[in-house]
């Protein structure tokens, strides 16, 4: 089995681009820059619910909003620029059902893989780093469960 079919260069420098970023946001504006609040943080300009009204998500929405899509337009221009179409053969059923559980799980560990591995963990903190190996355990008993039961992507 191939680990890395692209070679290790793809993913090297999308890891330092990642960490120059996440690091660079920290160290101007001393904010973690997670992406799983961002949905929480819409809600506070659609809702008047005093749950989203709160500030803690009313002051982070702006520029929450200018990250969310920072992020959507580099996924396009790397799209844009690629020299191939990107496809899955994954059924679309198997994408929501995946996606709602990702975004449950995001919600009950109050943030993503990627906001607790690469935000929270570079923090520091303890919580995250427990949320991770949590991750990763499960993620890997599933990936071997499903391989066993015949299921593949």
């Amino acid at each position: 089995m191939n680990l890395f079919p692209n070679g290790w260069w793809p993913y090297l420098a999308g890891g330092l681009l990642v960490g120059a970023g996440i690091g660079g946001i920290f160290l101007t504006t001393g904010l973690r820059a997670g992406a799983s609040s961002f949905f929480t943080t819409t809600w506070s300009w659609l809702s008047r619910h005093d749950y989203f009204q709160r500030p803690v998500f009313r002051d982070a929405r702006t520029w929450r909003l200018a990250f969310t899509l920072g992020l959507l337009v580099g996924a396009s221009l790397f799209a844009a620029r690629s020299p191939q179409d990107f496809v899955t053969r994954v059924a679309p059923w198997r994408l929501l059902v995946g996606g709602l559980l990702v975004g449950f799980g995001t919600r009950l560990s109050r943030g993503c893989t990627s906001g607790h591995g690469i935000c929270g963990i570079s923090a520091g903190s303890k919580p995250s780093l427990l949320a991770v190996l949590v991750f990763m355990a499960v993620a890997i008993l599933v990936a071997h469960a499903m391989r066993a039961a015949g299921v593949t992507p």
